[in-house]
C-alpha cells in the first residue's frame, strides 16, 4: 500500500514541524496567522496553511 502524505495536521504535528510550543501554535491560530478547522473534537491545520505561514515569515525576514 502506498503512503499518502497528510493534507491536514494535528496540533502536535505542527508543533513538531515548526519547533513551537502548543501555546504558540494556538496563539497563531487565534491571531488568524495559521488557518485551521475543527473535525470532531480535534483541531486540524491544513498543510497549505503551514506552508503559507512559513513563506510569510521568510518574506518578512528578507
Amino acid at each position: 500500500m502506498a503512503h499518502i502524505a497528510p493534507i491536514a495536521l494535528k496540533v502536535p504535528e505542527v508543533m513538531a514541524a515548526l519547533g513551537m510550543s502548543r501555546g504558540k501554535v494556538y496563539d497563531l491560530i487565534r491571531a488568524k496567522k495559521l488557518g485551521s478547522f475543527k473535525e470532531g473534537g480535534s483541531r486540524r491545520i491544513p498543510l497549505t496553511s503551514v506552508h503559507d505561514y512559513v513563506r510569510t515569515k521568510m518574506e518578512e525576514a528578507a
